[in-house]
């Protein structure tokens, strides 16, 4: 831009900015001097006066409108015939006084504690939940209720119903809490935030039993884990009908899947043993079964095992919800080996 200033006047200014490839509007963009703002030499005739603001500000605070928007302060005024000013005016004496937000008083959002459960042994935190699965026609649905043993995976209680009620739902844990004969005050339960969960006779019932009461946070469906990972594992299955046509057919599919769930399913959670060897007790008889195998497994091909000796692995010794992990395996293995046969 120096260049071209500096250019003869006889030059048109056209060909020098072609020859250096800048446009005309550029130049004088430029070079045009900056035009001083004028200054202002009187008040403007619309600015509100400060008794005007003030009583703006008094109408606004008033108790029969503290809580109204400008909008519907402006048109309550105007249908009593008194005019203050534009509904724009309000908004900017709210803004100046910093109250341009809402003003009515709304919903408080409660923060909820993330929930922290850990389970060393079997009846010692259950998970519950319910879900629905499709009828024979369309927008019909039967609801299933199922209580999960959160050590083992193993299911304690469930029932099919029509509804999804609470009275339902107190029954069922109120049942397999005395089917299980749990001791007071040994056991927690764990679910969301449904309706049948935070009733008044569930948290009655729990409270009558010595039962502790742990819900997700809202709209967190990681709080319940296990359940709904169960739910998963039912609703995959190769039989799953597409549409149930009774609550006898749902009742029958579910309890054959339920106690082959709990008897027969190797649990990849539980180091492939299954949910009823860890519920009842049976780990150590079944480990050593396994662990007799792969001996004999090793000392006839002991070359296979490339990493030496094969040990078996054990479920964990510590199952939790939010907590975290004390090991990087997150699974207990055996402290030593068992001797060799001979």
């Amino acid at each position: 831009m120096d260049v071209l200033q500096e250019l003869p006047a006889e030059l048109p200014v056209s060909r020098a900015c072609d020859a250096l490839g800048v446009s005309r509007a550029t130049l004088y963009r430029h070079t045009a001097l900056p035009v001083p703002p004028t200054p202002r030499t009187s008040t403007p005739l619309r600015r509100l006066s400060a008794q005007e603001r003030d009583e703006i500000v008094r109408v606004l605070h008033a108790p029969e409108f503290v809580d109204q928007p400008p909008r519907e302060i402006f048109a309550t005024l105007l249908s009593m015939g008194i005019y203050l000013a534009s509904v724009r005016t309000m908004y900017r004496v709210l803004a100046e006084l910093g109250e341009s937000k809402e003003r009515r008083g709304g919903h408080v959002q409660h923060a909820h504690k993330m929930p922290q459960l850990e389970a060393t042994a079997p009846n010692q935190v259950w998970t519950w939940d319910i879900t629905k699965v499709h009828g024979p026609a369309r927008g019909v649905f039967y609801f299933v209720f199922v209580i999960l043993d959160l050590f083992s995976r193993y299911v304690v209680g469930w029932l099919v119903a029509e509804t999804e009620n609470a009275m339902l739902a107190t029954h069922l844990i109120g049942e397999t809490i005395k089917r299980h004969d749990i001791t007071p005050g040994s056991l927690t339960i764990h679910s969301d935030r449904g309706a049948p969960m935070t009733s008044g006779s569930m948290t009655q019932l729990l409270a009558n039993l010595w039962v502790e009461q742990s819900l997700s946070r809202p709209r967190v469906s990681n709080d319940n884990p296990f359940v709904e990972s169960h739910f998963k594992t039912a609703k995959y299955q190769p039989d799953y009908p597409e549409r149930f046509s009774s609550m006898t057919h749902v009742r029958g599919w579910f309890e054959e899947l339920f106690a082959w769930h709990n008897e027969h399913h190797h649990h990849q959670g539980l180091a492939l043993f299954t949910p009823a060897e860890v519920f009842h007790g049976r780990v150590a008889t079944v480990a050593a079964k396994r662990h007799a195998a792969l001996d004999v497994a090793f000392l006839a091909h002991p070359e296979r095992f490339v990493h030496g000796r094969p040990l078996v692995e054990l479920p964990p010794a510590r199952v939790h919800i939010n907590l975290p992990e004390p090991h990087p395996t997150g699974e207990a293995a055996p402290a030593t080996k068992p001797p060799l046969p001979s």
